[in-house]
């Protein structure tokens, strides 16, 4: 008889001075049961130095459930950000986020929890991401990290870093595509009402917040929406451009600013999106999942695959199809809430 796998184990990192926005983003990802939504169990521990209760701003406290040596018993290890980013951790939690890292626990930080990991000299030698208006300082505090002002998140030697606040989702509902499918990401992003993921960088949040014009934001979601409805198609920039009314240079530079992305790097986000989840779904063979989400060959949607997931498509469906079709499938070329 077949039991149910272990829940997967996230450790919270908690000490004084961490952001409550930070850890409430934490909690509701990954300290939620949904598994009556085919999401699969997580076991979330707070985790401090003495199981005592760790004060934040406006009053609030976290009350911790395990103290650090818990640490390597997590699948993945989370640290918030701080209110004040100069905020030193305590030395045995820069300790033990060092033991984690050499023992291949995946890291992850959100937003000025970049300063953490910098502190504990994890970040020396990669390229990290955080809140456009901490970038600055984090280069003069810490010359040998690579500081990229655009990502919403990156990754780089099994440390993840997100840019400031919503990023901090983003980042957390990719943890969970990656471990869990694209599925899973998409139930909790249902249910916290939000974009299973966003496109894009925090640039088009300092310089280009919105279209120009009302009209511009409705011609642009309209074509948005039809691309999804027609992602089998052989979609080109010109022919969403003639669905919006524009040229192909104004709409894409339109597109950009109001997505922060090109359209052609959205639309093979959309098609990805769709074949994983027809992998996850579905037993239909490789070249016709290909074709349905405008890939046209097995051969190219490999590539893809590769490039953007690290993973090939048949491995993608070995790993996450089995979990998915426990729950019902939804219409993966329909946009949630359609």
């Amino acid at each position: 008889m077949a039991t149910d796998p272990e829940p997967y184990r996230v450790a919270l990192v908690s000490f004084p001075g961490i952001r409550a926005f930070d850890v409430s983003v934490i909690t509701e990802v990954w300290g939620t049961d949904r598994t009556d939504r085919g999401v699969p169990a997580f076991d979330l521990r707070r985790v401090a130095t003495v199981a005592a209760p760790v004060p934040m701003r406006g009053g609030l406290s976290l009350t911790p459930d395990r103290t650090l040596a818990w640490l390597p018993r997590a699948d993945l290890i989370l640290v918030p950000g701080l209110d004040d980013h100069l905020t030193p951790a305590p030395e045995p939690v820069l300790d033990a986020l060092r033991r984690a890292h050499a023992r291949g626990t995946p890291i992850a930080a959100l937003c000025g929890g970049a300063f953490t990991l910098a502190q504990a000299g994890l970040l020396d030698g990669r390229r990290v991401i955080t809140h456009w208006n901490l970038v600055d300082l984090l280069r003069a505090e810490h010359p040998r990290v690579t500081v990229e002002p655009d990502a919403l998140f990156i990754e780089d030697g099994n440390i993840w870093t997100a840019a400031g606040t919503a990023a901090g989702i983003d980042l957390c509902l990719h943890l969970v595509r990656t471990a869990h499918g694209a599925e899973a990401a998409a139930a909790i992003a249902r249910s916290m009402i939000t974009a299973p993921f966003r496109t894009g960088t925090q640039a088009q949040f300092i310089e280009h917040p919105v279209p120009r014009t009302d009209r511009d934001a409705d011609a642009l979601a309209s074509v948005r929406a039809y691309a999804v409805h027609h992602l089998h198609e052989p979609l080109a920039v010109a022919d969403l451009a003639a669905h919006a009314g524009m040229s192909a240079r104004s709409f894409a530079r339109h597109f950009a600013a109001a997505t922060g992305t090109t359209p052609l790097r959205w639309l093979l986000d959309q098609r990805i999106a769709a074949a994983q989840k027809l992998l996850e779904h579905t037993d239909l063979p490789m070249p016709e999942v290909a074709r349905r989400t405008g890939f046209g060959s097995e051969i190219t949607m490999r590539q893809h695959f590769a490039s953007r997931l690290a993973t090939s498509p048949r491995a993608y469906r070995a790993s996450f199809a089995a979990h998915a079709r426990r729950s019902p499938a939804p219409n993966p070329l329909r946009p949630p809430g359609a």
